[in-house]
C-alpha cells in the first residue's frame, strides 16, 4: 500500500518526521515525572529520536517511506525488535499526518504540550 494517495500538497516525511521531534519534547517530560525506571522507556525513545532524525535528513519520498523505514529496520542488526516497533509508530504517525487536518496543525504549532514543560515544585500540573 502506499501512503501519499490522499497526500495533502507537499507533505514530505522529512518534514512530518522533524516536527514530529519536537513532539518528542513532550514525551520526555511526561517519562522524567514518572514513578518507576524509565530506562526502557528512554531507550525506546532514542530509538525512535534516531529514526526521526534520519528520516527528517533523508525526506524519502513519501510513496516509498514505508520501505525506508523497513530498510531502517533491517540494518538495525541486534536491535531490530525495538527498530521496528518504533518504525511501525512512524509510520502510524505518518499516517495520521495524512488524514488528519487537525493533527496537521498541531504539529504545525510546535506540537504544544503542558507535559514539555518544567513545572513548579508542589504546584498543580494541567492534564
Amino acid at each position: 500500500m502506499t501512503t501519499n494517495d490522499a497526500a495533502p500538497p507537499m507533505l514530505r516525511p522529512g518534514a512530518v518526521c522533524d516536527r514530529l521531534l519536537a513532539a518528542m519534547e513532550g514525551s520526555e517530560g511526561r517519562r522524567k515525572k514518572r514513578k518507576r525506571d524509565t530506562t526502557p522507556d528512554a531507550i525506546g525513545l532514542g530509538i525512535k529520536r534516531d529514526l526521526l532524525a534520519a528520516a527528517a535528513a533523508a525526506d524519502p519520498p513519501p510513496d516509498e517511506f514505508e520501505g525506508w523505514l523497513l530498510e531502517q529496520c533491517l540494518a538495525a542488526g541486534p536491535l531490530a525488535g525495538a527498530t521496528r516497533a518504533m518504525a511501525l509508530e512512524i509510520l502510524d504517525e505518518w499516517r495520521v499526518a495524512l488524514a488528519s487536518d487537525g493533527f496537521r496543525d498541531w504539529l504545525e504549532a510546535g506540537a504544544p504540550s503542558d507535559d514539555a514543560r518544567p513545572s513548579l515544585e508542589g504546584a498543580p500540573v494541567r492534564r
